[in-house]
């Protein structure tokens, strides 16, 4: 009985952070398309629009001054990477949580190498950028749906009839 609910918490896990991981792929491709239809001194002219009251008030506003600076380096070519990026992981894990929801196993591993590689990109990131909040927050994410991918394809492996009949849920 113990061993059943312990599954059912790992169920229950494994689906929030596929649902999780979904939301994520979304926004990728959302920020990527949004990325290839803006214009970079458009973009740097309403970012100093929608913070020129604030700078009025204090000129050396930290979140002001900031987004400005990281704004006014924005580059077309730069855009345009950093929109293929986000559009190429975006899809890529829209592509292996929908197999897995469709109830191919052949997506369990895909998963489980893919967010390896992203984790592997982000701890890079970190060692050469240093260490973000955001970052680590993000890594440990992955890590977790590393674990979590690995413990449910285990699972479907050992029972291939359950999984042909029951995606997770």
């Amino acid at each position: 009985m113990r061993h059943s609910s312990m599954q059912t918490a790992v169920d229950k896990a494994f689906a929030i952070a596929l649902g999780l991981k979904a939301v994520d792929a979304l926004s990728e491709v959302a920020g990527g398309l949004w990325l290839l239809l803006i214009d970079p001194q458009w973009l740097q002219g309403r970012a100093a629009a929608f913070f020129a009251p604030e700078l009025r008030e204090d000129p050396g506003d930290f979140l002001a001054t900031h987004v400005l600076q990281w704004v006014a380096h924005f580059k077309q070519h730069a855009m345009l990477f950093a929109a293929a990026y986000l559009l190429s992981h975006g899809v890529a894990k829209l592509v292996v949580v929908l197999e897995i929801v469709r109830g191919r196993l052949w997506a369990y591993p895909g998963l489980i190498v893919l967010t390896a590689l992203f984790a592997a990109y982000q701890l890079y990131h970190m060692a050469v950028a240093g260490l973000t909040p955001g970052y680590l927050v993000l890594t440990l994410f992955d890590l977790l749906i590393i674990v979590l991918t690995a413990v449910e394809y285990a699972k479907l492996r050992s029972h291939p009839r359950h999984m042909q009949r029951t995606p997770p849920t």
